[in-house]
């Protein structure tokens, strides 16, 4: 008692309440009774002014962020504090830097420290030495005991008998086992996402399938005791969780998550939300109870989610995004090993570039490599559809079935949704019917629940009449043969344009799990890594410089240079028409497209008289000169008495000038004036007018 001073007591006395989780404080409640009486204590002892800081209720002394604790240092270091009061030195402080931070503070100010054992002065030698060893050994014990808790559960988990919870859609038996739900709905309902995760391919088309469809799926409500299941709408997080924790594939899993510690403002902070690898798991034990899916189908689940995280690793492959282009995520550089990024053209060209960026760098180096992808895409598609061609029939089989789960699902989902509205009504029936009638107080209230149970079950069963009204029958006979048919010839099936990108980017991804790429000066190489371990690799040839996707083929180009040699452009696009040849956009010819095009390739224009210099004359020419009809210097041509050229059907035919004056043809030509038959046979007679 002599170390309490009048300057003690002038000053205030502190009680520091402090509990290590909120299950204590919630549960151990002679503790906290125990702290708050120090108060009265402080008071038998001479201080009047008391005042308890209770802010880290809840809060480990480990040595995380105290508020209450901060609070107590700052009014010592204001000299306004003459005692602090607690149980033990475990309350205080769990760690050597807050503990002797207390001590140096009171012995620096005069502030005593008091707990149930007695009354210290950390400026006496030897109660300096009595507290620091008792914080020691405070320290030691929380140690001793986390260990000791720690290698509990590891023993424990290496059973398979520890869960601190357990997943929706299972429930705990006797003997520290799990075993699925006995409710139908709620394991039905964790089953359609697997399914519906199988179909999609990616949590968020899940995700979005499930709210379009209004379904709700079972999440269980948090607190004490048996959890009951609600049924709400899902969230992201909700969905990601069941298709990636092991327990849903009949496995058990611990330490899927590690700890670390990290110094932030001068004090550790754990983290706990880090997530390790499958083979980095402390226990890993697979057909541990029944699962929803198997195990193969789990780990594969992994790979697409991986893979879907776009922009997360340069590894990935990215999820299937919007835009025409086929590879997009699964190119790689042959130079540096990472991906190609996809560039659409301006809006309206419907044309996309691969590139790879390279490494970056201070020194902001050029692009690896970079090329069109309409070209490879159309090759690398052809060479898909080449794979699976002989599957074609099985796939078309496969498709039908799915079309007609898609239209059962919600249905099913509703009809068990509607099972558990009668019984839940069934319920409020017998509870209202076992009441006391004159006990109006109860008796309207069981009504009204009554009323509400009846009311969901009515807007369920209109549900299912809407929807077994709205459905349709999912294939006709004529459309499961021609689904047959596109089965057969599945590039009549690519190409149909109801089929959408991201479908003919799915079938693409299932079959190929990566394409290495480098480019010469001509040539885009290639080696696909297919999905089986095979390999192929393709060339394909680069456009020349210039050429574009909208190009006009060479045949074409060809064919208008000759025919500018023989007339106009107007007249030459009548005979590109009448041949059925289109432009590059497959559009018909005009006369400014015929003179735009002459001018990108350098073709001069016909000019009058070009033909006569060359000594060329056109049928109708010939047949001026030879005095005949046209359809008898036709005949000659086709007879092959005169020589002649046509580029195409349709165009003018070319002959020259000379060759009309062979002695064949001249004789030709006077007998078919003098209507003599041009036959040297004797018997032949001739028609006399």
């Amino acid at each position: 008692m002599t170390k309490i001073t009048a300057d003690h007591l002038i000053r205030s006395a502190i009680v520091y309440v402090r509990q290590s989780t909120f299950y204590q404080v919630m549960n151990n409640l002679e503790s906290g009774r125990r702290q708050y009486g120090l108060a009265e204590r402080a008071r038998q002892l001479g201080w009047s002014d008391v005042q308890v800081i209770d802010e880290d209720l809840g809060r480990s002394g480990s040595g995380t962020t105290r508020v209450g604790f901060e609070k107590l240092l700052t009014a010592i270091c204001e000299r306004s504090v003459g005692a602090v009061l607690s149980l033990e030195a475990s309350r205080l402080a769990r760690n050597g830097r807050d503990w002797h931070t207390l001590l140096e503070f009171c012995g620096l100010v005069g502030t005593l420290i008091i707990d149930e054992d007695g009354i210290y002065d950390p400026r006496l030698p030897n109660d300096r030495l009595l507290l620091g060893m008792k914080g020691t050994m405070s320290e030691m014990e929380v140690s001793v005991f986390r260990q000791r808790s720690i290698e509990a559960i590891r023993q424990k988990a290496r059973r398979g008998e520890y869960f601190s919870t357990v997943g929706v859609g299972y429930v705990k038996c006797d003997g520290d086992r799990i075993e699925k739900d006995p409710d139908r709905r709620v394991c039905e309902a964790i089953s359609l996402i697997f399914h519906k995760f199988a179909e999609l391919q990616t949590v968020r088309q899940v995700l979005v399938w499930i709210r379009h469809e209004q379904i709700l799926l079972p999440v269980l409500q948090q607190g004490p005791g048996k959890q009951p299941i609600l049924w709400k709408a899902p969230v992201y997080h909700t969905l990601h969780h069941i298709l990636t924790n092991p327990v849903y594939a009949g496995a058990y899993a611990f330490g899927r998550r590690g700890t670390t510690i990290a110094l932030a403002d001068g004090r550790k902070r754990m983290i706990r939300t880090i997530r390790r690898r499958a083979d980095s798991w402390e226990v890993l034990i697979k057909d541990h109870h029944d699962g929803y899916i198997s195990w193969e189908e789990f780990a594969r689940n992994q790979e697409i989610i991986s893979d879907n995280a776009n922009g997360k690793s340069y590894l990935g492959r990215g999820s299937v995004r919007r835009g025409e282009a086929l590879l997009p995520g699964l190119f790689r550089c042959g130079r540096c090993g990472r991906k190609l990024t996809v560039h659409y053209g301006s809006r309206g060209t419907h044309t996309q570039r691969y590139t790879c960026r390279g490494a970056f760098s201070a020194r902001a180096e050029m692009s690896c490599i970079s090329f069109g992808g309409m070209r490879v895409d159309r090759v690398v598609a052809q060479e898909v559809l080449e794979r699976v061609q002989p599957l074609g029939v099985e796939a078309a089989l496969t498709a039908m079935k799915n079309l007609e789960l898609v239209h059962s699902e919600k249905r099913l989902q509703l009809e068990n949704a509607l099972e558990q509205a009668r019984f839940e009504a069934a319920r409020a029936y017998r509870q209202y019917d076992a009441s006391d009638p004159e006990n109006r107080l109860v008796t309207a209230e069981l009504e009204r629940r009554w009323n509400e149970r009846l009311i969901a079950v009515r807007a369920l069963e209109e549900e299912i009449a809407r929807v077994t009204t709205d459905q349709r029958p999912v294939l006709t006979s004529s459309d499961r043969d021609r689904l047959l048919l596109l089965g057969e010839d599945l590039a009549r099936a690519w190409n149909n344009p109801d089929v959408t990108h991201e479908t003919r980017k799915k079938i693409v991804r299932l079959l190929i799990k990566e394409i290495v790429v480098d480019i010469s000066e001509t040539m885009i190489d290639l080696i696909i890594h297919w999905q089986g371990g095979d390999h192929t690799r393709l060339n394909i040839k680069k456009n020349r410089p210039g050429q574009a996707r909208w190009s006009n083929d060479d045949d074409v180009v060809s064919l208008i240079e000759a025919l500018a040699r023989q007339m106009p452009d107007k007249s030459i696009a009548a005979v590109l028409n009448r041949s059925r040849k289109q432009t590059g956009r497959g559009n018909t010819w005009t006369r400014m497209r015929v003179c735009n095009l002459r001018n990108q390739k350098g073709i001069p224009p016909y000019q009058d008289g070009e033909r006569k210099a060359r000594g060329e004359v056109t049928l109708n020419e010939a047949a001026d000169i030879l005095a005949v009809s046209p359809s008898t210097v036709l005949r000659m041509i086709v007879t092959g008495l005169l020589p002649a050229q046509q580029l195409c059907k349709g165009a003018p035919w070319i002959i020259r000038e000379s060759a009309l004056h062979t002695e064949p043809v001249q004789r030709e030509a006077n007998c078919r004036r003098a209507r003599i038959p041009s036959s040297h046979d004797p018997r032949q007679q001739t028609l006399n007018l």
